[in-house]
């Protein structure tokens, strides 16, 4: 099954990014298995492109943003020659933890995964674009996760206070944790990979 080559482009980028910033143990047995799957390809979808209007809004100055760092750059590169293609939707379940401006300021895309551009059950990668001072509300889920972020923001999981990754932080999610993010002056923009069913030892 041939894969589009703007898609296999920016896994071949992901691969490389997430491998250099991802360094907890957990994250990283997580990411091999997950770009290991990634390898076979599955049913891509076709003429799904669709942006929100937060992305209109604040997607190109965030594509835009240089950070200096080859494998993050290459990335953002990868990831704009790839967004048109991508379906952006609202996270539509929420409740009182998210900003009272939280529906139409926030965007989330799967790539590879259920419903997304290539559409697949093994795993999850996506992105999420949030505009200036919009909270996401605390919520959680049974795959692992790992987050490589691309922007300022702040996260917070389990009993953790909020912290700040930066620019190429990465960090993970245990499966079932409690976990939420937030944008302070800047849009926040983030991808992130998760894992369903990684066998437990």
């Amino acid at each position: 099954m041939a894969r589009f080559d703007a898609l296999q482009a920016f896994l071949d980028a992901a691969f490389v990014a997430f491998n250099q910033f991802s360094q907890a143990l957990r994250a990283r047995q997580s990411l091999m298995q997950i770009f290991a799957q990634l390898e076979a390809p599955q049913p891509q979808r076709l003429d799904i492109g669709k942006r929100l209007p937060v992305c209109s809004q604040h997607l190109d100055s965030v594509l835009a943003a240089e950070t200096g760092r080859s494998s993050l750059d290459t990335l953002i590169r990868r990831f704009s020659d790839l967004e048109p293609m991508l379906e952006w939707k609202w996270r539509s379940v929420y409740d009182h933890t998210a900003s009272e401006n939280f529906l139409m300021s926030h965007a989330n895309a799967m790539i590879a995964g259920p419903g997304g551009l290539e559409d697949r059950r093994d795993l999850w990668l996506g992105a999420t674009l949030m505009a200036p001072y919009v909270r996401y509300p605390d919520h959680d889920h049974a795959p692992e996760e790992t987050y490589l972020v691309l922007s300022e923001g702040e996260f917070q999981h389990g009993d953790s206070e909020w912290f700040s990754p930066g620019i190429g932080g990465s960090f993970y999610n245990p499966p079932g944790v409690r976990h939420a993010m937030r944008s302070g002056e800047k849009p926040l923009f983030a991808f992130w990979a998760l894992l369903p069913d990684r066998p437990r030892h």
